[in-house]
């Protein structure tokens, strides 16, 4: 499944706990959660929950510009 984030300015918990509850559900079947575009802010959320490391999610697009 690929998960558009692009459009995406703010993300919390809340989102970062239905993702991986949709990698959790989407596993058994083999099939894999990709998340797309993320701005620099949320990909540093995802980074930091750990999201991206869970089985069967990658994190893909640019990496976030360095200050």
């Amino acid at each position: 499944m690929i998960v558009d984030l692009t459009e995406l300015a703010f993300a919390d918990a809340s989102l970062m706990l239905d993702l991986a509850m949709l990698a959790r559900r989407l596993r058994p079947q083999g099939r894999k959660v990709r998340l797309l575009g993320a701005q620099p802010q949320i990909r540093t959320l995802i980074e930091l929950v750990g999201l991206h490391r869970l089985p069967g999610v990658t994190l893909e697009g640019p990496a976030p510009a360095l200050a």
